[in-house]
């Protein structure tokens, strides 16, 4: 409402103005002529005075209402009270008509303007009604000010409370922003400490890490000293304290190379439970060393047992190795007596059950004084060499004697070698794994147990062959040598690798001993001095073909060994060894154009081409 009515009085303002202007401009020769210059110039000013407060967009109409009610009065045109102009300038004549021209074109095109000069109002009369309307709606609206007094009232104590209240909260923020640039310092103060602390924290924990495991590594429980002095060795507590001693044992020692001066606190103490541990140890194992001394004693049995306690020479080659060699050489004399006493009764024994009739000298496929055609046959004897006698249980002569049980040589020479074999085995993996040794070492500790009892088995051998005139035992005994090499091989014990080379070093030069012999006995047969002859098969025939045939049945043999291997590649290799070592023998006692090298040469070439 006081929206409209302050739009009403600008339009009546300025409708007024423009009567005025025009109402000055139709009269202003009487008003010259009446009141002078001065009312002239006064005339102009009061013009542009009127269309400043009038047509002005302040809401102070008030004002301009009140100034233009004290120049045009009700009573008509004068000045009723003196004009207060303040420090307006009225000097000049020029700027102010030019003003006031713009005003008056400005205000001739208002619609109100042109709709009362059609109509030919009487431009005073109707400025005095807009006069008097605007002092109406003056009026009315000071009263609705009035009224809305103590609404203005309030709004205003609202408006500067408000003031108030953002001040207070300008303040506020400007003191939140001054702390959020403190906190933003001080967080970055605390994120540069942080950073510091992880870092010492990380590096205490790295120090306390390395400070734990030297702590743990030289404090000695009580449980390990009460173990390492009242347990006994047998104990499974014993054993894991020992193993706990070790630890502390090598991480002193490792410490004190490094110049840790806390290893002389435990040092004392650790000396003194080692010396106890040691001293235990000793006689444990060397009484169970001895135990294999006792007569009717199956020393595989106690010397299964020292394995479960490994660890004990263990310790003893790390913490005392004067005592371990003392242990190790005690059990290298002990197990060197008791293998070269059984083996030497055994050897004994086995040959008692041995065929009384065996070939002598004269025995030869030639003529001979004694005709026995048997030494030739091969008959069941080759059966020694089957995978199932082969590796068959060794020969009981005493259970023998008592049968009346005689056997061929080979079979002898089987059950004696798969007796060493199967010993020799077991020492082998005993020695590695108890003495904790491997390669050269294990070889040189298993022949200083072995080497006796290899040494007299091999001089046995090398007396038995000197009188030996029996081909086919002697090369039965080549291949059970051949055999049992591979048997070696395939346990990974290559220790006794040597023994079969010096084995076959003294068969096979009996082997051709033997044949050359025979062969010369038919080379220096005078067919005219074997007495009558008839058509029938002579007796030296029958001799060659009952040996052939056994040659041919050991050429099978090596067939069926040769299977025995898994890969294509070691079966040839085998085959390609036998057949060369054969080739070559014949070649040296037969003609080169003879059956059996033929034979050979052609088996040679079908394995290498």
């Amino acid at each position: 409402m006081p929206e409209v009515r302050l739009r009403g009085m600008a339009a009546a303002a300025t409708m007024a103005a423009a009567a005025r202007e025009l109402m000055l401009r139709a009269g202003a020769s009487d008003m010259e002529e009446e009141e002078g210059p001065l009312v002239r110039t006064q005339g102009c000013f009061f013009s542009r005075v009127s269309s400043h407060l009038l047509t002005s967009e302040r809401p102070g109409l008030g004002v301009g209402t009140r100034l233009g009610a004290r120049l045009l009065p009700e009573g008509g045109p004068g000045l009723q009270e003196p004009l207060q102009l303040g420090e307006l300038d009225i000097t000049s004549d020029e700027f102010i008509l030019d003003e006031v021209d713009v005003h008056i074109q400005a205000n001739l095109e208002d619609e109100l303007v042109k709709e009362a000069l059609k109509t030919g109002v009487d431009l005073r009369h109707y400025s005095k009604q807009v006069e008097l309307e605007l002092q109406q709606i003056e009026q009315k609206s000071i009263r609705d000010y009035i009224q809305e007094s103590e609404n203005i009232a309030s709004l205003h104590n609202q408006i500067t409370a408000c003031d108030a209240v953002l001040e207070r909260m300008e303040q506020m923020l400007g003191a939140f922003q001054s702390d959020l640039s403190s906190i933003s310092s001080e967080i970055r103060t605390l994120q540069e400490q942080s950073g510091a602390m992880n870092i010492r924290l990380r590096n205490r924990q790295a120090v306390r890490g390395k400070l734990g495991e030297l702590v743990d590594g030289l404090v000695v429980p009580s449980a390990l000293v009460t173990a390492i002095l009242e347990a006994p060795v047998t104990e499974p507590r014993f054993l894991e304290q020992l193993q706990e001693l070790d630890a502390k044992a090598a991480a002193v020692r490792e410490q004190e190379a490094r110049g840790t001066a806390a290893c002389a606190d435990v040092r004392g103490v650790l000396d003194r439970l080692r010396i106890k541990a040691v001293t235990k140890i000793r006689e444990f194992i060397l009484q169970k060393i001895y135990s294999f001394r006792k007569p009717m004693t199956n020393y595989q049995i106690p010397q299964t047992a020292l394995l479960k306690y490994r660890f004990f020479y263990q310790f003893l080659l790390g913490n005392e190795r004067a005592t371990a060699k003392e242990i190790r050489d005690e059990y290298v004399e002990t197990l060197s007596k008791i293998y070269l006493s059984y083996y030497r009764s055994y050897l004994g024994r086995l040959m008692k059950v041995q065929y009384e009739e065996v070939a002598e000298k004269d025995d030869l496929m030639g003529p001979s004084l004694r005709s026995r055609n048997t030494i030739f046959t091969l008959g069941t004897r080759g059966s020694v060499i089957s995978p199932t006698e082969l590796e068959a249980p060794i020969l009981v002569p005493h259970t023998a004697q008592r049968g009346e049980q005689r056997y061929p040589f080979e079979a002898l020479f089987r059950s004696q070698h798969y007796a060493l074999l199967d010993n020799s085995c077991r020492e082998y993996l005993f020695i590695c794994e108890f003495f904790v040794v491997s390669g050269s070492a294990a070889q040189d500790l298993f022949h200083a147990v072995m080497g006796r009892t290899l040494s007299m088995t091999l001089k046995h051998l090398e007396s038995y062959l000197t009188d030996c005139y029996d081909a086919i035992a002697v090369f039965l005994c080549i291949h059970i040598v051949l055999r049992f090499r591979n048997i070696a091989a395939k346990r990974d014990v290559p220790a006794l690798d040597r023994y079969w080379e010096q084995v076959l070093a003294l068969l096979w030069p009996r082997f051709e001993l033997i044949l050359e012999m025979n062969v010369q006995s038919v080379r220096s047969t005078d067919p005219q001095r074997l007495g009558g002859l008839d058509t029938r098969p002579h007796y030296i025939t029958r001799r060659y073909a009952e040996f052939s045939s056994a040659l041919v049945e050991v050429e099978n043999f090596v067939l069926r060994v040769a299977a025995e291997f898994s890969s294509r590649k070691e079966q040839l290799v085998f085959l390609i060894n036998n057949y060369d070592m054969m080739l070559g023998v014949l070649m040296e006692r037969a003609a080169d154009d003879s059956k059996e090298v033929e034979s050979f040469q052609q088996l040679l070439n079908a394995r290498t081409q």
